[in-house]
């Protein structure tokens, strides 16, 4: 992998992280799940990476759109 193509895929990624921590901590069934299913410690530190995963979800997608623009002239 060329740093080019990390370069492309890295927002991704970062979108992915922020998607994928951001949709479990605001879906109230699977908040429900979560606090019956995971250990308190765990879930802990899952909210505590709140902040962080809204700040990945944007930053990731305004990012990718950004690359996906450039790239492919989509804009």
């Amino acid at each position: 992998m060329t740093i080019q193509e990390l370069d492309f895929y890295f927002p991704f990624f970062v979108f992915m992280y922020g998607l994928l921590v951001t949709i479990p901590l605001n879906t109230p069934s699977l908040v429900e799940l979560a606090e019956e299913r995971l250990p308190n410690d765990l879930l802990k530190q899952l909210q505590a990476h709140r902040g962080l995963a809204i700040f990945c979800l944007v930053i990731g997608a305004f990012w990718s759109l950004q690359n996906l623009s450039l790239d492919q002239k989509l804009f």
